[in-house]
């Protein structure tokens, strides 16, 4: 059967109606794309990065064909299966098909299930759903935030979709040595069950995956980057503690809390100003009434070593002064059917349009004015997750409706606006908090933190898994809300206790971010802009009582004296892509025991990490890695690896051990 054919490193299979290419794509990684199109769409989506042009070794026969990049190997039938081996002709990836198109296969069946689904959409485009076979014992990490507690995702059923405290990130670095990106910001799911693993994609025009074979762990995630690109190098001022709540309402308060802690000798980097601190959503401005001399309180804030923070939104007020303009440049995204409205929160509201480079531009300009000329250089991207979208590319068109072709990309493209505005003007250093992101967001200097969360200790578990699994993930730079983000009264004592164990958690988080809308609530000032909104109660580490501040003394310090050690981390993840924290298999890949590990994880390579999540637990159980001695940071006892020891736990500390003598002061 003529179906295969070479052209330019690539290997390429025609059956039917499609087309199927598989071309080398950086070292021992290979892209596969499929369409049944007449041309292969041309976006790289997450795989922007130069890679080298390699010369794979592309076997053809009678009945199959064969290509050879390195570690990798992919041999297609000529039927279509497709399986791909690592070097030792191990199975890493193999398609799920059934059918008696070779009644000689093992695969010869009735059923008649397609590995590659491409069921079309009435408009052009298809729902695909793309099946391999499921190894059992397989382990799955990696795809982002999600809220639930599990590090090892096999099993598990995730939608690939940014909602409020859920990132997808659809990258995996399985257990059996290779990682798999799902190269397509379509809405859609993966399921990672026992039998099957389906990838599906809700509306799209091509399957396109990555995948790349690797000896360990951090070989694969070295890989990734340097396909999707790494984060700026961090600035020093970043890596320290962040003092935030929901919300600071008048400048006046905002430096009071900023003079209080410089009056008490505690370590703060970043003060934040959260939203509606503008007269309507789309001014990009301070509102004057309220924060009177944006210049001085910059200024003040700076000569205490305090950069400041500010919120800003992707939504635009019918009411607001660049609305009018804004819609005539076709700078916001339009519906597919009926008002163009996305949000009613304080005034009927739509989105810019991320995905159209003039909006981009536009929106920078304004924010350029207003906030970064005045000194402002970091910025925090919220409500950042426009759901179920599509678009358009050859009239940069943001639709909001029922298709779901793109809708994973926007929060990626929002980053993207403010990183090219500040490389514009010369900055290396680039921070960008969002609440959401996609493949590749990492190299817009993507800081995502975990949403508004829930105050509680089993949220607290999640966020253990969120945090490991969004490094995997590809995005090092990562936070939550110290204490939660809904809920919790600073004068009850059971929130106090979650308090403290968050804070001695976020002290070990690549960004440490004091954030929260604490009980009881603060009534509105007034009728109009910012004044409308209520604010929380008092969320500063001198809000919780005593013993608590006593507590957050203490690790506000160790995180300050820890500056240098986490300089080392964030170069690392700069330079290669490595997760400021990770699970323990990371480091020692070849112990089994670590594999097994979700409730530690290692901050950078010498640093061991046991959080306390359950309320009144004292005593924690940890296992300490074979081939390393283990130093309790706080007992300093001295531990040989490979074995499970018990250790107390008090109100003011959480295990952390130090491997080989490492010192964290």
């Amino acid at each position: 059967m003529d179906v295969f054919r070479t052209e330019n490193n690539c290997l390429k299979f025609h059956y039917d109606a499609e087309e199927l290419w598989i071309q080398p794509w950086g070292a021992n990684s290979f892209r596969i794309r499929a369409t049944k199109l007449a041309e292969m769409p041309k976006e790289n989506w997450a795989l922007e990065m130069p890679v080298e042009d390699i010369v794979p070794k592309i076997q053809i026969e009678e009945k199959r064909a064969s290509i050879i990049n390195g570690k990798i190997k992919a041999v297609i039938s000529s039927y279509g299966k497709l399986t791909i081996y690592n070097s030792k002709d191990e199975i890493l990836l193999d398609e799920y098909l059934r059918n008696r198109l070779d009644v000689f296969a093992d695969y010869c069946s009735a059923l008649d299930i397609e590995a590659r689904e491409f069921k079309p959409i009435l408009g052009g485009d298809y729902h695909l759903s793309m099946r391999f076979v499921s190894n059992p014992e397989e382990k799955i990490y990696g795809m982002g935030q999600y809220q639930q507690p599990y590090l090892n995702l096999k099993g598990t059923d995730l939608e690939l979709a940014q909602r409020n405290s859920q990132a997808s990130v659809p990258f995996a670095v399985s257990s059996l040595g290779y990682g798999f990106l799902w190269n397509n910001p379509g809405v859609g799911r993966v399921m990672f069950g026992k039998n099957i693993t389906t990838w599906e994609a809700y509306s799209t025009k091509v399957l396109d995956y990555w995948i790349t074979a690797g000896d360990s762990p951090a070989e694969i995630e070295e890989a990734y980057a340097s396909v999707t690109g790494t984060v700026p190098m961090m600035p020093d001022y970043a890596m320290g503690f962040w003092q935030c709540k929901l919300r600071y309402q008048t400048q006046d308060e905002l430096l009071n809390v900023a003079r209080e802690y410089k009056k008490r000798g505690l370590p703060i980097s970043v003060i934040v100003i959260d939203y509606f601190h503008w007269p309507l959503q789309g001014d990009w401005k301070f509102d004057e009434k309220y924060w009177p001399d944006p210049d001085a309180m910059i200024q003040e804030l700076k000569e205490m070593g305090i950069e400041l923070m500010v919120s800003i939104w992707p939504t635009v007020d019918y009411r607001s002064e660049n609305f009018q303009e804004m819609k005539e440049k076709g700078y916001l995204i339009r519906t597919d059917r009926g008002f163009r409205i996305v949000m009613d929160f304080q005034g009927n509201t739509v989105h810019y349009d991320a995905t159209n480079p003039a909006a981009r531009e536009y929106v920078w300009q304004k924010a350029k004015k207003n906030y970064y000329d005045k000194g402002i250089k970091v910025f925090w991207l919220d409500e950042a997750e426009p759901e179920y979208s599509v678009y358009d590319f050859d009239n940069y068109r943001y639709h909001m409706g029922s298709n779901v072709q793109v809708g994973n990309i926007y929060p990626a493209l929002y980053a993207k606006t403010f990183f090219d505005g500040m490389k514009a003007e010369g900055q290396e250093n680039i921070i960008n908090l969002l609440r959401c992101a996609w493949a590749g967001s990492q190299k817009y200097g993507a800081l995502v933190w975990s949403g508004d969360i829930h105050s509680s200790f089993s949220s607290l578990r999640n966020q253990l898994a969120a945090g490991l699994n969004m490094g995997l993930a590809g995005i090092p730079w990562w936070t939550t809300d110290i204490g939660g983000f809904h809920g919790g009264d600073p004068k009850d004592p059971k929130f106090q206790e979650l308090l403290v164990r968050w804070f001695e958690y976020g002290t070990f988080c690549p960004v440490m971010r004091l954030h929260g809308y604490r009980e009881p609530l603060k009534e509105p000032m007034g009728k109009e802009g910012g004044a409308a909104c209520v604010s929380g109660a008092d969320n500063e580490v001198w809000s919780f009582g005593e013993e608590a501040y006593e507590i957050c003394k203490k690790y506000l310090a160790l995180r300050e004296s820890m500056k240098p050690y986490i300089t080392e981390l964030m170069e690392a993840a700069h330079e290669k892509g490595t997760p400021v924290m990770r699970p323990l298999f990371y480091d020692f890949p070849k112990d089994s025991k670590c594999w097994e590990i979700e409730d530690q994880y290692m901050f950078g390579p010498d640093v061991l990490v046991a959080p306390v999540t359950y309320a009144d637990m004292r005593k924690r159980t940890i296992y300490l890695p074979e081939g390393s001695q283990w130093t309790n940071f706080d007992t300093e006892e001295i531990y040989e690896g490979g074995q499970v020891i018990e250790v107390d736990a008090p109100l003011s500390q959480i295990p952390v051990f130090t491997r080989n003598g490492r010192k964290l002061k």
